[in-house]
């Protein structure tokens, strides 16, 4: 049905709607079956069952397929001709996560029980900003967080937190506070209300020279610009050394400048270094600045009986960021920002009349938009939450264990081979290397790491990553998949050493690399 032509007079088309949508009716939901009956046999088919983790193809072939067909056709389609086409185009030339040798980035296999609740997710399609687009929604994601407070041990009754689309915005919204309170802290001034007062151009922010990119994405997003971030230098185990900030803190009150917040990580996107929280707590009590503790990658080992000790100290943080879709294993996107006292919300908090009305307040109604720099929002919580009912604690904690001693396990490997060369020893699950063979300049070694990574890639047989360390190109094996084995890592580093071994040998007899 559409409104349109003279005097607002409705017209029927010739469509009927019924089966478009999942009702109540008998064929709607018939079809609704079949169609996810049918997706699933895809899935399966053309992506979980792959030998390999990559097919292999190169960029602008998969675009030239993509282009083969309209966008928008002018009428309906079929399902069953439109689903294994996008299993051949689309599934099968994609990074398959569930392969245990899908190991580059901090990109996970997601739980079968997550997989579950994005199909309620999505058709429920709760919205999270305002209780009445959510109702008993608002109520799992309040006590999600509940549980997230107490596992980072944040203060009983005052803490509170709101699910994000992950890191990104958590590391955002920390920043965000921290400048707000320190400039009605210090100044009486409202950000809010006022914009930046006249002194914004002397803020600064320290965190390690390790800590992700989005610390200075931020500051940018958030008046102040790269220059506001004062890297600090981290020690041999990638940490951010105290000693350094010490200094870099000195050196500021010198030059009249003003850190209002030290930004800790929690697992560093290389190495998986944890900064040393208690010490850096304490200098943040100290000057009186704000700790955010960017708990992205490594907030997820307080499930961890053995390794929950890397965090200690994180509980003194004022907000945390921590992301689900990687050592959670939840499906992207999946994250959370909590903070030590709710009252900070307010630097967030706007009235909508039609939505979150200031009476709401009053009556003790849940609109959560108050807490969130989104709007429309998804019930990310519920992945969360029906992974830990399915799944457990205990068992959760065990697949953290497991792909944190793979990680050892496959250093040694590394170390053992005379060809490779360990840049650092693991924290987390990550395993940073590269091939070095009798290579004697960095700039030469860099190049066959390169071109190891390519190969591989091209031929669909490992994804594995690239980054820098110490000025040096290297490769990178992030562990995420507590299914992979030893063996079968163990097999890709001897790949390496063979494509590694054979360009050596190529650059030696024509002294480049072709």
């Amino acid at each position: 049905m559409r409104i349109g032509g003279r005097g607002g007079k409705r017209r029927m088309t010739e469509y009927a709607y019924e089966n478009d949508f999942l009702t109540g009716k008998e064929e709607s939901q018939r079809t609704y079956r079949q169609l996810m009956h049918e997706s699933v046999e895809v899935l399966i088919q053309h992506f979980a069952s792959a030998d390999k983790p990559y097919s292999g193809a190169d960029p602008l072939s998969l675009r030239d397929g993509v282009r083969r067909y309209p966008v928008c056709p002018e009428e309906e389609g079929n399902a069953a001709e439109l689903l294994p086409r996008l299993g051949e185009l689309l599934l099968q030339h994609s990074a398959v996560v569930t392969h245990p040798l899908c190991m580059a980035h901090l990109h996970c296999p997601p739980l079968q029980a997550s997989l579950a609740a994005e199909l309620l997710i999505t058709g429920t399609n709760a919205s999270m900003d305002s209780w009445d687009q959510s109702m008993s929604a608002t109520m799992v994601e309040q006590e999600v967080v509940r549980w997230l407070c107490s596992l980072f041990s944040l203060p009983e009754g005052g803490s509170d937190g709101v699910f994000t689309s992950g890191g990104t915005q958590s590391n955002l919204m920390g920043l965000l506070l921290a400048r707000d309170h320190y400039a009605e802290d210090r100044w009486g001034w409202s950000i809010q209300q006022r914009g930046l007062p006249p002194e914004a151009s002397r803020l600064r922010v320290l965190c390690s020279e390790a800590a992700h990119f989005t610390v200075k994405q931020s500051a940018a997003l958030l008046g102040l610009g790269h220059e506001s971030v004062m890297t600090i230098p981290c020690d041999e185990r990638g940490r951010m050394r105290v000693d350094a900030l010490e200094k870099a803190l000195l050196q500021l009150r010198e030059l009249e400048l003003l850190p209002f917040a030290i930004v800790a990580t929690a697992g560093t996107t290389d190495l998986g270094a944890v900064d040393p929280l208690p010490e850096l707590a304490a200098i943040a009590r100290r000057d009186r600045l704000w700790l955010h503790t960017d708990a992205a990658y490594g907030g997820a080992v307080l499930l961890s009986d053995q390794y929950a000790s890397l965090l200690d100290g994180i509980e003194a943080s004022d907000s945390i960021a921590v992301d689900f879709h990687k050592l959670f294993f939840q499906p992207i996107s999946c994250g959370a920002f909590l903070v030590r006292e709710r009252s900070m919300y307010r630097y967030v908090r706007l009235h909508a009349d039609y939505l979150n009305p200031q009476r709401d307040d009053e009556d003790g109604v849940p609109n959560l938009v108050g807490k969130s720099l989104q709007t429309t929002r998804r019930f990310d919580a519920l992945k969360l939450y029906m992974s830990l009912q399915l799944v457990g604690r205990k068992r959760l904690g065990c697949m953290i264990d497991t792909v944190i001693e793979l990680a050892s396990v496959v250093a040694e490997q590394v170390r053992r081979s005379p060809a490779l060369e360990l840049l650092a020893e693991p924290v987390l699950s990550t395993v940073v290397f590269r091939y070095r063979g009798e290579l004697d300049s960095d700039e030469l070694i860099g190049e066959v790491n390169r071109h190891i990574r390519e190969e591989l890639l091209r031929s669909g047989e490992a994804v594995i990553a690239r980054t820098r360390l110490q000025q040096n190109d290297c490769l990178k094996l992030t562990l995420l998949n507590p299914t992979a084995t030893s063996a079968e890592i163990g097999r890709v580093i001897e790949r390496i050493v063979s494509v590694g071994s054979a360009l050596e040998q190529q650059h030696t007899k024509q002294y480049h690399i072709v």
